[in-house]
């Protein structure tokens, strides 16, 4: 597998050579940065696309974002390209080209580029409902001005938290970093923003990036994560996230996802096939729960007792009858309170818990799905499966398919 920037023969696109009737290795440019957790974990989906399926010769350009254009890509003559275009000069020097090449970033809206990205929607909604079942009603997003992603992101926040009966106090921030002359005054006005969010609040953050930004204002506005703020980024870059203090709840985009279905559609490009109509979106993979959101936001003791029973014993088969009784209320009157705060009724959440822990030994584990179901409580297989068919719209073994395809975390 080389790594070279140039190929050493002469200008223009090659015939390929062939031994014995087999097909010739394809020369594939990478232009993924590995700065972030994001493109290297994009790269890793790549590789395992290639080991499954067939050996390329890979010219990867260990660039970073905002990069000049890669001017040995100008006589470069290989077979495809993958990229994260980053600017329309990228875009253009692309498809000057002419090769068959796919998008894994989606910045550059106007070009023909094939885009295969992560779906901003659904990581919203997970970052959505990670909150509201820790039981925040005050909410904010901190984005970064003039990105799309990020305002795709903060967009579907708003909606899904909308359609829940709550509003988003949105705060954006330029591309600054912390060698930035502005980062010091920019860091205060973010304590300030944060200083003013009604309290207890959940913030969504768009990447962990920002999320190390938002703890670090939430230091200097003496706010307390996670009790007076919760903050959900987005990544999961696990160096990123461990070193934060505390350490950085995440939403799981499937990066390798995208990796890997990225070079199978290029696969297909440089076999002659058309390029799709619209862009390919991977969902995520779930949420990687750490100290930054991990609290409870419910002033109502008995409400609050209920949900740290259910977290405790819903996978040993406990019933709204038991967990009432725990909280010292009777069935109705919790089932009406539990309402009220949380906005899903006891059996709701006690599914919610069987399912995160299904998630995690699908994910995690070899174990035959009845040995799953019991484990987590369900009261047989068959209803396991009508449970993840109902509230995640694919089946435990598509499920278990899907998670060890995309390489993702346990769903907590």
């Amino acid at each position: 597998m080389s790594t070279n920037h140039r190929s050493p023969r002469g200008k223009g696109r090659k015939k390929r050579a062939s031994r014995g009737g087999a097909q010739a290795c394809p020369e594939v440019a990478l232009l993924v940065e590995t700065s972030l957790a994001s493109g290297r974990e994009m790269l890793r989906g790549i590789g395992r696309y290639i080991r499954e399926h067939r050996r390329w010769a890979l010219f990867h350009d260990p660039r970073v974002l905002s990069g000049e254009p890669a001017k040995w890509l100008e006589s470069w003559r290989g077979d495809g390209i993958i990229a994260r275009v980053d600017s329309p000069a990228v875009a253009d020097l692309i498809l000057r080209r002419g090769l068959p090449a796919v998008d894994v970033l989606g910045v550059v809206t106007e070009n023909k580029i094939p885009l295969v990205h992560v779906d901003d929607r659904e990581i919203a909604r997970l970052a959505t409902e990670h909150l509201l079942e820790r039981g925040f009603r005050n909410f904010g997003y901190l984005g970064i001005t003039g990105i799309n992603w990020s305002e795709r992101r903060r967009d579907a926040f708003k909606e899904w938290l909308s359609k829940a009966g709550f509003g988003v106090a949105v705060y954006a921030e330029k591309r600054f970093s912390q060698f930035d002359t502005q980062w010091q005054k920019g860091a205060n006005a973010l304590a300030r923003w944060i200083s003013k969010l009604p309290k207890p609040a959940g913030v969504m953050v768009c990447s962990d990036q920002k999320g190390i930004n938002l703890l670090e204002g939430c230091r200097r506005a003496e706010v307390a994560v996670p009790d007076e703020v919760a903050v959900v980024g987005v990544d999961n870059d696990e160096p990123l996230c461990e070193i934060a203090l505390p350490s950085l709840s995440s939403v799981w985009p499937s990066h390798a996802q995208v990796g890997y279905r990225a070079a199978a559609l290029l696969d297909r490009l440089m076999a002659g096939e058309r390029p799709p109509d619209a862009p390919i979106l991977v969902p995520p993979g779930g949420i990687k729960t750490r100290q930054s959101s991990d609290t409870l936001a419910v002033k109502d003791q008995n409400i609050a007792k209920a949900i740290s029973v259910i977290r405790e014993h819903a996978c040993v088969g406990i019933n709204v009858d038991e967990v009432a009784a725990h909280a010292g209320l009777s069935r109705s009157v919790l089932q009406r309170r539990f309402r009220q705060h949380l906005g899903k009724t006891i059996h709701d959440e006690l599914l919610n818990v069987r399912i995160r822990r299904a998630c995690q030994l699908l994910t995690e584990t070899d174990f035959p799905l009845i040995d799953i179901a019991e484990e987590c409580g369900f009261k047989h297989q068959e209803y396991m499966g009508v449970v993840f068919r109902t509230r995640l719209n694919k089946t435990p073994a598509e499920f278990r398919r899907t998670a060890r395809q995309s390489d993702m975390p346990a769903q907590t």
